[in-house]
Protein backbone atom coordinates (compact mmCIF):
# COMPACT_ATOMS: atom_id res chain seq x y z
CA UNK A 1 0.00 0.00 0.00
CA UNK A 2 1.20 3.52 -0.79
CA UNK A 3 1.60 6.00 2.04
CA UNK A 4 -1.14 8.59 1.56
CA UNK A 5 -2.05 11.51 3.83
CA UNK A 6 -4.65 14.23 4.19
CA UNK A 7 -2.72 17.47 3.83
CA UNK A 8 -5.38 20.13 3.18
CA UNK A 9 -8.90 20.94 4.33
CA UNK A 10 -11.37 23.78 3.81
CA UNK A 11 -15.07 24.11 4.54
CA UNK A 12 -18.01 26.50 4.48
CA UNK A 13 -21.21 26.17 6.51
CA UNK A 14 -23.85 28.83 5.97
CA UNK A 15 -25.81 30.44 8.78
CA UNK A 16 -28.29 32.17 6.46
CA UNK A 17 -30.06 30.91 3.35
CA UNK A 18 -31.48 34.10 1.85
CA UNK A 19 -29.47 34.69 -1.31
CA UNK A 20 -27.49 31.52 -0.70
CA UNK A 21 -24.75 31.13 -3.33
CA UNK A 22 -24.81 28.51 -6.04
CA UNK A 23 -22.74 25.37 -5.62
CA UNK A 24 -20.00 26.74 -7.88
CA UNK A 25 -19.94 29.98 -5.90
CA UNK A 26 -19.61 27.96 -2.69
CA UNK A 27 -16.66 26.02 -4.06
CA UNK A 28 -14.54 28.79 -5.61
CA UNK A 29 -13.32 30.25 -2.28
CA UNK A 30 -12.80 26.75 -0.88
CA UNK A 31 -10.56 25.76 -3.78
CA UNK A 32 -8.69 29.05 -3.38
CA UNK A 33 -8.12 28.19 0.27
CA UNK A 34 -6.66 24.74 -0.42
CA UNK A 35 -4.43 26.18 -3.15
CA UNK A 36 -3.13 28.66 -0.58
CA UNK A 37 -2.61 25.88 1.99
CA UNK A 38 -0.70 23.64 -0.41
CA UNK A 39 0.96 26.13 -2.73
CA UNK A 40 -0.56 24.19 -5.61
CA UNK A 41 -2.39 25.26 -8.72
CA UNK A 42 -5.01 23.29 -10.64
CA UNK A 43 -2.20 21.63 -12.61
CA UNK A 44 -0.82 19.99 -9.44
CA UNK A 45 -4.03 18.02 -8.78
CA UNK A 46 -3.95 14.59 -10.41
CA UNK A 47 -7.55 13.62 -9.67
CA UNK A 48 -10.75 15.36 -8.60
CA UNK A 49 -13.69 13.52 -7.03
CA UNK A 50 -16.93 15.11 -5.85
CA UNK A 51 -19.92 14.10 -3.77
CA UNK A 52 -23.36 15.68 -4.16
CA UNK A 53 -26.95 14.80 -5.03
CA UNK A 54 -29.21 15.65 -7.94
CA UNK A 55 -32.21 14.89 -5.70
CA UNK A 56 -31.10 17.60 -3.29
CA UNK A 57 -30.40 20.09 -6.07
CA UNK A 58 -33.65 19.27 -7.84
CA UNK A 59 -32.13 18.95 -11.31
CA UNK A 60 -30.24 16.39 -13.36
CA UNK A 61 -26.44 16.52 -13.61
CA UNK A 62 -26.23 19.32 -11.07
CA UNK A 63 -22.68 18.26 -10.27
CA UNK A 64 -21.57 19.28 -13.76
CA UNK A 65 -22.13 22.95 -12.94
CA UNK A 66 -19.81 22.56 -9.96
CA UNK A 67 -16.95 21.72 -12.32
CA UNK A 68 -17.04 25.39 -13.31
CA UNK A 69 -15.41 26.08 -9.95
CA UNK A 70 -12.43 23.93 -10.99
CA UNK A 71 -12.23 25.31 -14.51
CA UNK A 72 -13.11 23.20 -17.51
CA UNK A 73 -10.05 24.06 -19.59
CA UNK A 74 -7.67 22.39 -19.71
CA UNK A 75 -9.70 19.22 -18.97
CA UNK A 76 -9.30 17.50 -15.59
CA UNK A 77 -9.35 13.87 -14.43
CA UNK A 78 -12.66 13.88 -12.56
CA UNK A 79 -15.24 11.55 -11.01
CA UNK A 80 -18.49 12.00 -9.10
CA UNK A 81 -20.43 10.10 -6.43
CA UNK A 82 -24.01 10.48 -5.29
CA UNK A 83 -22.70 10.34 -1.72
CA UNK A 84 -21.12 12.42 1.01
CA UNK A 85 -17.69 13.74 0.05
CA UNK A 86 -16.18 11.31 2.58
CA UNK A 87 -16.83 8.57 0.01
CA UNK A 88 -15.29 10.79 -2.67
CA UNK A 89 -12.21 10.90 -0.44
CA UNK A 90 -12.27 7.10 -0.29
CA UNK A 91 -12.37 6.87 -4.09
CA UNK A 92 -9.56 9.43 -4.37
CA UNK A 93 -7.46 7.41 -1.91
CA UNK A 94 -8.04 4.29 -3.98
CA UNK A 95 -7.09 6.18 -7.14
CA UNK A 96 -3.75 7.12 -5.58
CA UNK A 97 -3.25 3.51 -4.47
CA UNK A 98 -3.43 2.40 -8.11
CA UNK A 99 -0.38 4.51 -8.87
CA UNK A 100 -2.17 6.47 -11.60
CA UNK A 101 -1.84 9.75 -9.66
CA UNK A 102 0.03 11.09 -6.64
CA UNK A 103 -2.35 13.88 -5.63
CA UNK A 104 -6.11 14.34 -5.41
CA UNK A 105 -8.84 16.66 -4.17
CA UNK A 106 -12.14 15.31 -2.84
CA UNK A 107 -14.95 17.80 -2.44
CA UNK A 108 -18.65 17.88 -1.74
CA UNK A 109 -21.50 20.38 -1.58
CA UNK A 110 -25.16 20.55 -0.77
CA UNK A 111 -27.93 23.12 -0.59
CA UNK A 112 -30.45 21.67 1.82
CA UNK A 113 -32.35 24.96 1.77
CA UNK A 114 -33.46 24.26 -1.82
CA UNK A 115 -36.27 22.01 -0.56
CA UNK A 116 -37.67 20.24 2.50
CA UNK A 117 -34.71 18.09 3.51
CA UNK A 118 -36.65 15.68 5.74
CA UNK A 119 -38.95 14.80 2.84
CA UNK A 120 -36.25 14.76 0.16
CA UNK A 121 -34.23 12.16 2.07
CA UNK A 122 -37.19 9.78 2.01
CA UNK A 123 -36.14 9.19 -1.61
CA UNK A 124 -33.14 7.16 -0.38
CA UNK A 125 -35.43 4.53 1.15
CA UNK A 126 -36.74 1.36 -0.50
CA UNK A 127 -38.83 2.68 -3.40
CA UNK A 128 -41.51 -0.02 -3.15
CA UNK A 129 -42.25 -0.49 0.54
CA UNK A 130 -40.94 2.62 2.33
CA UNK A 131 -40.70 5.74 0.18
CA UNK A 132 -44.46 5.65 -0.68
CA UNK A 133 -45.11 6.09 3.06
CA UNK A 134 -42.78 9.17 3.16
CA UNK A 135 -41.17 8.46 6.54
CA UNK A 136 -38.88 11.44 7.07
CA UNK A 137 -35.36 11.20 8.52
CA UNK A 138 -36.19 12.84 11.85
CA UNK A 139 -39.13 10.50 12.45
CA UNK A 140 -36.99 7.44 11.63
CA UNK A 141 -34.29 8.68 14.00
CA UNK A 142 -36.96 9.22 16.66
CA UNK A 143 -38.09 5.60 16.26
CA UNK A 144 -34.46 4.52 16.67
CA UNK A 145 -34.06 6.66 19.79
CA UNK A 146 -37.31 5.31 21.28
CA UNK A 147 -36.17 1.71 20.78
CA UNK A 148 -32.98 2.42 22.69
CA UNK A 149 -34.79 4.19 25.49
CA UNK A 150 -37.29 1.38 25.97
CA UNK A 151 -34.50 -1.22 25.89
CA UNK A 152 -32.65 0.69 28.63
CA UNK A 153 -29.57 1.21 26.46
CA UNK A 154 -29.57 4.98 27.07
CA UNK A 155 -31.78 7.62 28.63
CA UNK A 156 -32.74 11.20 27.85
CA UNK A 157 -30.10 12.57 30.23
CA UNK A 158 -27.36 10.78 28.28
CA UNK A 159 -28.72 12.18 25.03
CA UNK A 160 -28.81 15.68 26.52
CA UNK A 161 -25.25 15.25 27.83
CA UNK A 162 -24.07 14.59 24.26
CA UNK A 163 -25.72 17.83 23.14
CA UNK A 164 -24.38 19.80 26.09
CA UNK A 165 -20.79 18.74 25.42
CA UNK A 166 -21.11 19.23 21.65
CA UNK A 167 -22.49 22.75 21.94
CA UNK A 168 -19.80 23.73 24.46
CA UNK A 169 -17.06 22.36 22.17
CA UNK A 170 -18.56 24.15 19.16
CA UNK A 171 -17.97 27.53 20.80
CA UNK A 172 -14.32 27.31 19.73
CA UNK A 173 -15.20 26.26 16.17
CA UNK A 174 -15.59 29.29 13.85
CA UNK A 175 -17.40 27.13 11.29
CA UNK A 176 -20.15 25.94 13.63
CA UNK A 177 -23.65 27.14 12.81
CA UNK A 178 -24.97 26.21 16.25
CA UNK A 179 -23.08 26.49 19.54
CA UNK A 180 -23.41 27.63 23.13
CA UNK A 181 -22.99 25.72 26.37
CA UNK A 182 -26.24 24.49 27.91
CA UNK A 183 -26.84 22.55 31.10
CA UNK A 184 -28.44 19.12 30.81
CA UNK A 185 -31.43 20.20 32.90
CA UNK A 186 -32.01 23.20 30.63
CA UNK A 187 -31.95 21.00 27.56
CA UNK A 188 -34.38 18.49 29.05
CA UNK A 189 -36.84 21.31 29.74
CA UNK A 190 -37.14 22.07 26.02
CA UNK A 191 -40.29 20.84 24.20
CA UNK A 192 -40.35 17.71 22.09
CA UNK A 193 -39.79 18.05 18.36
CA UNK A 194 -40.33 14.45 17.27
CA UNK A 195 -40.77 12.44 20.45
CA UNK A 196 -38.34 11.52 22.05
CA UNK A 197 -36.14 13.96 20.12
CA UNK A 198 -35.94 17.65 20.87
CA UNK A 199 -34.67 20.10 18.26
CA UNK A 200 -31.23 20.22 19.82
CA UNK A 201 -30.99 16.41 19.44
CA UNK A 202 -31.06 16.86 15.65
CA UNK A 203 -28.36 18.32 13.41
CA UNK A 204 -29.35 21.72 12.01
CA UNK A 205 -30.26 22.05 8.34
CA UNK A 206 -27.23 23.69 6.73
CA UNK A 207 -25.96 24.64 3.30
CA UNK A 208 -22.26 24.12 2.80
CA UNK A 209 -19.28 22.62 1.05
CA UNK A 210 -15.95 20.97 1.82
CA UNK A 211 -12.67 20.08 0.13
CA UNK A 212 -9.92 17.71 1.29
CA UNK A 213 -6.47 17.29 -0.24
CA UNK A 214 -4.66 13.96 -0.51
CA UNK A 215 -1.02 13.43 -1.39
CA UNK A 216 1.30 10.42 -1.47
CA UNK A 217 4.75 10.04 0.07
CA UNK A 218 7.16 12.94 -0.33
CA UNK A 219 4.50 15.14 -1.90
CA UNK A 220 2.60 15.02 1.40
CA UNK A 221 5.75 15.88 3.36
CA UNK A 222 6.33 18.91 1.15
CA UNK A 223 3.03 20.40 2.30
CA UNK A 224 2.61 19.38 5.94
CA UNK A 225 5.19 19.03 8.69
CA UNK A 226 2.83 16.50 10.29
CA UNK A 227 0.78 14.85 7.52
CA UNK A 228 -2.28 12.90 8.64
CA UNK A 229 -1.24 9.51 7.24
CA UNK A 230 -4.14 7.19 6.47
CA UNK A 231 -3.42 3.84 8.10
CA UNK A 232 -6.89 2.34 7.84
CA UNK A 233 -9.86 3.04 5.56
CA UNK A 234 -13.00 0.88 5.32
CA UNK A 235 -16.69 1.07 4.44
CA UNK A 236 -19.51 -1.24 5.41
CA UNK A 237 -23.29 -1.19 5.08
CA UNK A 238 -26.36 -2.73 6.66
CA UNK A 239 -29.51 -3.72 4.80
CA UNK A 240 -31.76 -0.98 3.48
CA UNK A 241 -34.90 -2.46 5.00
CA UNK A 242 -35.10 -1.15 8.54
CA UNK A 243 -36.93 -4.24 9.74
CA UNK A 244 -33.97 -6.48 8.93
CA UNK A 245 -31.60 -4.98 11.51
CA UNK A 246 -31.44 -3.96 15.15
CA UNK A 247 -31.63 -0.17 15.05
CA UNK A 248 -30.18 0.19 18.55
CA UNK A 249 -26.80 -1.07 17.33
CA UNK A 250 -24.72 -0.53 14.20
CA UNK A 251 -23.24 -3.72 12.84
CA UNK A 252 -21.86 -1.94 9.78
CA UNK A 253 -20.00 0.59 11.95
CA UNK A 254 -18.45 -2.20 14.01
CA UNK A 255 -17.40 -4.10 10.90
CA UNK A 256 -15.98 -0.98 9.26
CA UNK A 257 -13.83 -0.04 12.26
CA UNK A 258 -12.51 -3.60 12.54
CA UNK A 259 -11.57 -3.58 8.85
CA UNK A 260 -9.85 -0.21 9.35
CA UNK A 261 -7.63 -1.65 12.06
CA UNK A 262 -9.57 -0.94 15.24
CA UNK A 263 -9.37 1.93 17.71
CA UNK A 264 -6.42 0.98 19.93
CA UNK A 265 -4.43 4.13 20.58
CA UNK A 266 -7.03 6.49 19.08
CA UNK A 267 -7.00 9.77 21.00
CA UNK A 268 -9.62 11.75 19.06
CA UNK A 269 -12.70 10.44 17.21
CA UNK A 270 -14.74 12.75 15.02
CA UNK A 271 -18.08 10.96 14.76
CA UNK A 272 -20.69 11.80 12.14
CA UNK A 273 -23.76 11.52 14.38
CA UNK A 274 -26.62 13.70 13.06
CA UNK A 275 -28.71 12.81 16.13
CA UNK A 276 -27.57 12.78 19.75
CA UNK A 277 -28.41 9.15 20.46
CA UNK A 278 -26.46 8.04 17.38
CA UNK A 279 -23.22 9.15 19.03
CA UNK A 280 -24.05 6.72 21.85
CA UNK A 281 -24.58 3.92 19.31
CA UNK A 282 -21.32 4.71 17.51
CA UNK A 283 -19.35 5.01 20.73
CA UNK A 284 -20.43 1.47 21.60
CA UNK A 285 -19.89 0.08 18.07
CA UNK A 286 -16.34 1.49 17.96
CA UNK A 287 -15.50 0.47 21.52
CA UNK A 288 -14.45 4.02 22.46
CA UNK A 289 -13.61 4.62 26.09
CA UNK A 290 -13.77 7.75 28.22
CA UNK A 291 -10.14 8.51 27.37
CA UNK A 292 -11.06 9.31 23.73
CA UNK A 293 -12.05 12.89 22.91
CA UNK A 294 -15.32 12.71 20.97
CA UNK A 295 -15.97 15.24 18.19
CA UNK A 296 -14.10 18.17 19.80
CA UNK A 297 -15.17 20.35 16.86
CA UNK A 298 -18.76 20.12 18.07
CA UNK A 299 -19.60 17.35 15.62
CA UNK A 300 -22.59 17.15 13.31
CA UNK A 301 -24.92 18.64 15.94
CA UNK A 302 -23.11 21.97 15.44
CA UNK A 303 -23.46 21.84 11.64
CA UNK A 304 -24.12 19.11 9.10
CA UNK A 305 -24.32 20.27 5.48
CA UNK A 306 -25.57 17.43 3.32
CA UNK A 307 -22.86 15.70 1.28
CA UNK A 308 -20.18 17.58 3.21
CA UNK A 309 -20.91 16.77 6.86
CA UNK A 310 -19.11 13.41 6.87
CA UNK A 311 -16.02 14.68 5.06
CA UNK A 312 -15.84 17.59 7.51
CA UNK A 313 -15.39 15.04 10.30
CA UNK A 314 -12.35 13.64 8.46
CA UNK A 315 -10.86 17.09 8.03
CA UNK A 316 -11.43 18.02 11.66
CA UNK A 317 -9.74 14.80 12.75
CA UNK A 318 -6.78 15.42 10.43
CA UNK A 319 -6.30 18.87 11.96
CA UNK A 320 -5.49 17.24 15.30
CA UNK A 321 -2.56 15.49 13.65
CA UNK A 322 -1.36 18.65 11.93
CA UNK A 323 -1.36 20.77 15.09
CA UNK A 324 0.31 18.02 17.15
CA UNK A 325 -2.53 17.68 19.67
CA UNK A 326 -3.01 13.99 18.77
CA UNK A 327 -0.93 11.26 17.20
CA UNK A 328 -3.75 8.91 16.20
CA UNK A 329 -7.28 9.91 15.24
CA UNK A 330 -10.43 8.48 13.72
CA UNK A 331 -12.75 10.13 11.22
CA UNK A 332 -16.21 8.71 10.58
CA UNK A 333 -19.00 9.36 8.09
CA UNK A 334 -22.47 7.88 7.81
CA UNK A 335 -25.09 7.80 5.08
CA UNK A 336 -28.56 6.35 4.69
CA UNK A 337 -31.32 5.98 7.29
CA UNK A 338 -30.48 5.26 10.93
CA UNK A 339 -26.70 4.75 10.46
CA UNK A 340 -27.18 2.35 7.55
CA UNK A 341 -23.77 2.97 5.94
CA UNK A 342 -20.53 3.77 7.75
CA UNK A 343 -17.08 4.80 6.55
CA UNK A 344 -14.11 4.85 8.93
CA UNK A 345 -10.70 6.43 8.37
CA UNK A 346 -7.86 6.03 10.87
CA UNK A 347 -5.01 8.51 10.63
CA UNK A 348 -1.63 8.66 12.36
CA UNK A 349 1.14 11.21 12.72
CA UNK A 350 4.14 8.98 11.98
CA UNK A 351 4.52 6.78 8.92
Amino acid sequence: MRDVAIVGFAQRQLLDYDGSPTCAELLVPIFSEIYEQTGWTKADVGFWCSGSSDYLAGRSFSFVSAIDAIGVLPPVNESHLEMDAAWALYEAWLKIQTGDVDTAVAFGFGKSSAGLLRRTLAMQLDPYTMTPLWPDTVSLAALQARLGLEAGLWDEKEMAAVVSRSMADAESNPNAVRSGAREVAELLAKPMFSDPLRKHDCAPVTDGAVALVLAAGDKAREIQDNPAWITGFAHNTDGLQLGTRDLTTSGSAARAVTAAGGTDGVEVAELHAPFSHQELILRSAFGLGSDVALSPSGGALSGNPMFAGGAIRFGEAARRIWDGSASKVLGHATSGPALQQNLVCVMEANR
